[in-house]
């Protein structure tokens, strides 16, 4: 059922192409980007446009994500690792591109404006996220007992 829910497989039909990749060695060469296989929810093409060789796209997705999502971060997108170019917090979207080798190896640039596109965000972000949480969440804490909330003036 989760799967499901937070993918584009319900949208699919039989023949539809779909992104498979081997999981890499764990004793095998790393390019930095750590993707896990688990779909974090779906994001919708906003637009495409091609620069050179290159394919841009522009995806909205929910805003919980967006904290996740930073420029020059890494994204998988339908399972395939990626390099988020931009984004804009304040409307819930980002973009990355393809290079012309990515494009011809990927079902990504077969999707069009309006269609979804299955997301993962980075988990070490998710980490990073959750370790800060915890830090502010026992600051509030210390600070409402010291009378230092964001209530209290200094002085």
């Amino acid at each position: 059922p989760e799967t499901i829910r937070l993918t584009n497989l319900g949208e699919l039909i039989a023949g539809s192409p779909v992104n498979l990749e081997r999981a890499a060695a764990i004793d095998g060469r790393n390019s930095g980007h750590m993707v896990q296989g688990h779909v974090d929810n779906v994001g919708e093409i906003i637009e495409t446009w091609p620069d050179k060789e290159s394919l841009f796209f522009k995806v909205k997705v929910p805003k919980e994500l967006m904290k996740y999502i930073v420029p020059k971060g890494f994204i998988a997108i339908d399972g395939t690792s990626l390099t988020v170019c931009e984004t804009n917090v304040a409307e819930n979207w980002f973009t990355f591109m393809l290079v012309e080798y990515t494009q011809s190896h990927v079902i990504i640039p077969q999707k069009k404006a309006g269609e979804k596109l299955n997301i993962e965000v980075d988990v070490l972000s998710k980490y990073v996220a959750r370790s800060i949480e915890g830090v502010t969440d026992r600051l509030d804490k210390i600070e409402e007992v010291l009378g230092m909330g964001s209530s209290a003036t200094p002085g």
